[in-house]
């Protein structure tokens, strides 16, 4: 599939996800979209596509100061042509021209919606920016909440399906565990703010960490000693990987999804032809965030925020969190290919490993381990089903995984 194709593709998705949001988040009525008329009842709600509802981002409040406040506050880009494209659309709102360059609105209803129920959880009046994201299998309803003055309240994240309910349930959990966790040194994490149900839905709410502000002192030292902060947030053990919790934990997921589709007989067999030469050597558990990436985390001078913690896990082998950063910053980067960045990822690891005082004979285990771990949550997820871009694991993954087994024999 090439690159335009996969572009269109995205777009799509995300034009029908934004139909989706509406119908579960305000079920009154869907209203309609398109150009601007005279206005929206006044029952009703306007929201602004940004860009448009073809490419939709971020629907924000259509109401000032609140839509300002939505894209001021919004993630900070990760490139310089979407850097200008949010201050071109901050720039239209504020200059009140966004009915001329950003035409597209949805109307939505105000009572009944998922915004009369936050306003009354949190005890004052709330209005929501909706994040439009990429198709992938724990895709959610994720909202800035934002007060009448445009000022950030928080971040909501809505359960919708078994998977997403189970990942919103975990991050509640994890986020008041780390909060009495031991070393508390440069790392910021969101707390609760509000859990609870909302129709068939789970709802959390932390407070707002500064996500839109420009990065600053983002260095791959710092950034290391801090993943090794997280990583100690328990403690850790060093023992025979055959005799820890983890590995019959990944055994365990291994075996299920060797039951559940195509790709999922070939990763097992492939895991065990790799496994058992590491299952005797020692290896220290710790724990990981599960999903630290450049854009789960923002550097200031003097602290790092992380937040997304809906994959922390604990007993885990250390320093998963730095293979998983080097992996997705070379794939979504554009960098390399995902089959490149793999291969990179095996090539470098004694390299990233060594902060978190990994033997270098074993950093290449870890990086299997990882790296069938993350094979495994894709398909446990069902991540090709629901059309993420790298859900497809026989397309990259598993080709990948099967060359370092051929590698493993060889070093036999």
């Amino acid at each position: 599939m090439s690159e335009a194709v996969k572009a269109a593709d995205d777009m799509e998705r995300r034009a029908q996800y934004v139909r989706e949001v509406r119908e579960m988040l305000f079920p009154d009525r869907t209203g309609e979209e398109g150009p601007p008329s005279a206005g929206p009842p006044a029952r009703d709600t306007a929201y602004i596509a940004v860009p448009n509802l073809k490419r939709p981002r971020v629907l924000i409040p259509a109401a000032r100061p609140a839509a300002e406040g939505a894209l001021r506050r919004y993630s900070w880009p990760a490139t310089k042509s979407a850097r200008l494209k949010r201050r071109a659309a901050l720039w239209a709102v504020a200059a009140r021209l966004d009915r001329l360059l950003l035409p597209d609105r949805v109307t939505l209803p105000s009572a009944g919606g998922i915004d009369a129920y936050l306003s009354e959880a949190i005890g004052h009046p709330v209005t929501s920016a909706i994040h439009i994201g990429p198709a992938r299998a724990n895709r959610k309803p994720i909202l800035h909440l934002l007060d009448p003055e445009g000022h950030s309240v928080g971040f909501a994240k809505i359960g919708v399906n078994d998977l997403t309910r189970d990942l919103v349930e975990a991050e509640r959990d994890n986020l008041e565990r780390l909060a009495r966790r031991r070393g508390r040194v440069q790392l910021v994490l969101p707390e609760v703010a509000h859990y609870g149900r909302w129709r068939e839905f789970n709802v959390l709410v932390t407070t707002p960490v500064p996500a839109w502000t420009p990065p600053s002192d983002d260095s791959r030292t710092r950034r290391a000693a801090a993943m090794v902060e997280l990583s100690h947030s328990f403690g850790t053990v060093t023992g025979p990987l055959a005799e820890s919790d983890y590995y019959g934990r990944l055994r365990g997921r291994l075996e299920a999804v060797a039951r559940s589709g195509e790709d999922g007989p070939a990763l097992h067999a492939a895991a065990m032809e790799i496994l058992p030469a590491w299952e005797r050597e020692q290896f220290t558990l710790a724990s990981w965030h599960g999903d630290w990436t450049p854009w789960n985390a923002r550097h200031s001078e003097e602290h790092i925020y992380l937040w997304d913690l809906e994959r922390f896990e604990t007993d885990v082998p250390s320093g998963f969190d730095a293979l998983h950063y080097r992996l997705q910053e070379d794939i979504v980067g554009g960098a390399l290919s995902p089959t490149a960045a793999l291969r990179r990822l095996f090539d470098t690891a004694h390299t990233l490993l060594v902060p978190f005082g990994v033997d270098p004979d074993h950093a290449r285990g870890t990086a299997l381990l990882y790296t069938i771990d993350l094979a495994a949550r894709y398909l446990g997820d069902k991540a090709a089903e629901a059309g993420a871009a790298l859900g497809a694991l026989g397309s990259w993954l598993l080709p990948a995984l099967i060359e370092q087994t051929n590698r493993e024999h060889r070093r036999g």
